[in-house]
């Protein structure tokens, strides 16, 4: 019965812990530990991402050669327009995006003051006066900058937020899509309520603008950007986007709905609702997946910087003056940027805390070219959910099985086998699926079943050894603690074969002793029989005074229990006698004892009462066996056995002492005295046996003469046989009073010892 609450609790708990898992992965149960392993997982996975070079997009870099060449920054809006007419006019670049935002007229080049002169102090010189329009012309960066962006592929950038004191400056683009062209759909997105934009005169001169507003996480990482974003009722494109979209020469953004089975779904939609992807009109057509707000997961390409690896740097005083080939920068998509001291637009990404701003776009159009997007599909709740529950299951199943070396190999195959898969949607589809819950809960229900191993096992194991380890030897413990489940004290019928030893003359020795030096005499004797018996896999049963009380094949079943215990009462002889030696020496009585042993069935487990329980055998086998012993005193025997126990240990050589009628049975047994291995009989001892056991045939023939020869003749080898006395001493009774005509043979004993 425990057995089985203990199953139930286990896999109860491994249930819970999967349920857990599932609700954490379906977004019931956030938890930030979990947000911040994938976070760690996400990280990871860019910073062994290698560096892949892309060709097709450069920046110009406003650096501190840039800087002393051309002056400090912001440098006037004149050499702005310069260095995107060289870009686009003579270098023919394919799309300039700006990092840059113009919000506030250019007054570097004192135009205020010589306005101001012209109407005061100045405004009664006509040659000043008249030279005002071209000078305002020639210094009027900021429609030098505008006339330049005119007609050219330049992106200019600006900024997005919702800071409640702060007013909105400048011109926003024109947006990708209005919520009218929408019709009934909705999604999330990114809503900004303020932004600093570029000056009406270049925004409307230039193409188009984009945000450059990052999107940390919770942890302060940037590891996506939203691609569009909603101010009032339009949506806005992202610089990156608008960038990527010029270069490929696509003139609208179209939004890409969830959809059904094919079919655009509008309850779907409501319900699940999202854009699934963007879709640029480009030739051919661009799909640009997204996840949850319009956001893009920035796919680290370059590990950041000139010496990143992922894209070519170039100095804008390079552009500016003309020093580079022309090759170097066409058809090429550039973006304006800057790594000078002072000026570094450096933002904390997974590879680092100072990773450029502007290489954050630069991966995000490289992705936007070569199709390979990283998302999280609308897909991943449920995928993860099956994965969670599946992968828990499994492994539950198995934990609970295995051993702790193989519960150590299973968890690990899990473990490489899901990150493994995790790796190839992530390379093969560009699907970012999240990997901390699954690995946790593997790692939980790893750590719970070995946890659950020690101490419940370990119980298992300290109960087994309880109440087994002053019965059985240690091997058959260790034996017992693989499957403590499998051995308990619960009764059953079982064959065993069971032993009585008890120390001859045990009154007359107990009378001529102290009583210290029979505590001692006691203690040796027990202790050298008790380690025999549980050295050779017997379980003690009980100490009776002097008597031993032992038996072989439970709690362990062994095949050869009646070969073990047959070889232990030999080995019990052999010991008796040299202890005997020993105890004589201190002058003390000698030692000799009997031992009866007989198999058959018995009941065996825990018996006795409400105030003691024993773990100790009962039946009819358990009985005779103490009979058995008894009677070795008849015929002068160290070991007398049974029947069933000859039958059961062939390999040993015997001889048959007599056929017997113990007290209280009616049907009689053959009994036999173990004499040695059989294959270690010599020839001598094998002769000798015969001559007894055809005197043994000749008395139940009633050949008295002939079996008295015989018996004489063996007393002349052993002359202290007590058993052959004992039937010579019969045949003379026998000769004397003649025997009823169905006499069987048989020695009835009326008490336990004696005929």
């Amino acid at each position: 019965m425990q057995k089985h609450i203990n199953k139930l609790t286990r896999w109860g708990i491994c249930v819970l812990l999967i349920v857990m898992a599932a609700l954490q992965a379906n977004g019931n149960l956030p938890t930030t530990l979990i947000e911040k392993v994938d976070y760690f997982i996400y990280d990871l996975r860019m910073r062994w991402e290698p560096t892949t070079f892309n060709p097709d997009i450069v920046i110009v870099n406003i650096d501190e050669k840039s800087l002393q060449e051309v002056g400090q920054w912001p440098w006037n809006r004149g050499v702005v327009a310069d260095l995107i007419e060289r870009l686009t006019d003579d270098y023919h670049a394919r799309a300039v995006g700006l990092d840059i935002v113009f919000s506030e007229p250019d007054n570097s080049t004192g135009i205020q003051v010589l306005e101001g002169l012209a109407q005061k102090e100045l405004k009664e010189n006509a040659g000043f006066v008249a030279q005002m329009p071209a000078l305002r012309k020639e210094l009027d960066f900021d429609d030098k900058l505008a006339r330049t962006l005119a007609g050219r592929p330049v992106v200019l950038g600006y900024v997005f937020s919702n800071t409640p004191n702060d007013n909105s400056k400048g011109l926003l683009p024109t947006p990708a899509f209005v919520d009218a062209d929408l019709g009934e759909r909705s999604f999330e997105s990114a809503i900004y309520t303020k932004y600093t934009a570029n000056l009406p005169e270049l925004q409307k001169a230039a193409i188009t603008g984009g945000f450059f507003n990052p999107s940390p996480d919770a942890d302060g990482v940037i590891r996506g950007i939203p691609l569009l974003a909603k101010h009032g009722a339009g949506y806005y494109e992202a610089l990156s986007l608008a960038t990527a979209r010029i270069a490929l020469n696509a003139s609208k953004v179209k939004p890409v709905f969830l959809q059904a089975d094919g079919i655009n779904s509008q309850s779907f939609l409501n319900n699940y609702g999202s854009i699934e992807a963007i879709k640029l009109n480009s030739t051919p057509n661009k799909r640009i997946p997204v996840e949850p707000l319009l956001t893009a997961l920035i796919h680290y390409k370059s590990k950041g910087g000139p010496n990143g690896g992922g894209f070519a740097y170039v100095s804008a005083s390079d552009v500016l003056k003309k020093r580079l080939a022309v090759d170097k920068l066409k058809e090429k998509i550039i973006l304006i940027g800057t790594t000078a001291a002072g000026l570094k637009d450096l933002r904390t990404a997974p590879l680092g805390l100072d990773y450029p701003g502007v290489e954050m776009h630069a991966n995000v159009i490289a992705s936007i070219l070569d199709g390979d997007v990283k998302q999280r599909s609308d897909s991943t709740r449920g995928f993860e959910v099956i994965q969670v529950c599946l992968i828990g299951l499994l492994l539950s199943f198995a934990l609970s099985r295995f051993k702790a070396l193989a519960a150590v190999m299973c968890t690990t195959a899990m473990l490489v086998l899901v990150i493994a898969f995790n790796y190839w949607m992530y390379q093969s589809f560009n699907l970012v699926q999240p990997l901390a819950t699954v690995l946790l809960l593997i790692a939980a229900l790893f750590v719970f079943n070995i946890t659950w191993g020690y101490l419940v096992e370990s119980r298992k194991l300290r109960g087994v050894v309880r109440r087994f380890g002053e019965y059985v030897a240690p091997e058959l413990v260790a034996v017992m603690a693989e499957e403590p489940d499998s051995y308990t004290m619960e009764g059953e019928i079982r064959e065993l074969t069971v032993m009585f030893s008890d120390v001859r003359g045990f009154t007359t020795i107990s009378e001529s002793l102290s009583a210290a030096d029979l505590r001692e005499y006691i203690n040796i004797y027990l202790t050298a029989m008790s380690e025999e018996i549980r050295g050779n896999r017997g379980t003690l049963d009980k100490y009776i005074g002097d008597c031993v009380m032992a038996f072989w094949g439970a709690p362990v079943r062994l095949e050869e229990h009646a070969r073990l215990a047959v070889a232990s009462a030999l080995k019990m002889q052999s010991i008796a006698q040299g202890l005997s030696a020993d105890f004589v020496k201190r002058g003390w009585p000698a030692l000799k004892i009997g031992v009866g042993l007989n198999t058959g069935e018995v009941r065996v487990g825990d018996m006795g009462s409400k105030i003691r329980l024993a773990y100790t055998v009962m039946g009819d086998a358990v009985n005779l066996s103490s009979r058995l012993e008894g009677i070795t005193k008849v015929y002068g025997v160290g070991v007398v056995v049974g029947e069933a126990t000859k039958t059961a240990a062939a390999e040993f050589a015997y001889r048959e002492l007599d056929r017997v009628r113990v007290k209280g049975k009616t049907r009689p047994i053959s009994i036999f005295e173990p004499i040695a291995i059989a294959a270690s009989i010599d020839d001598a001892q094998s002769a000798l046996l015969e001559l007894w056991h055809q005197a043994l045939d000749d008395f139940r023939a009633q050949q008295w003469d002939v079996a008295e020869k015989s018996f004489l003749s063996y007393l002349q080898v052993r002359a202290e046989d007590l058993a052959s006395q004992v039937f010579l001493e019969r045949i003379a009774h026998y000769r004397q009073n003649p025997l009823p005509a169905d006499w069987d043979g048989v020695a009835t004993f009326v008490s336990k010892f004696s005929e």
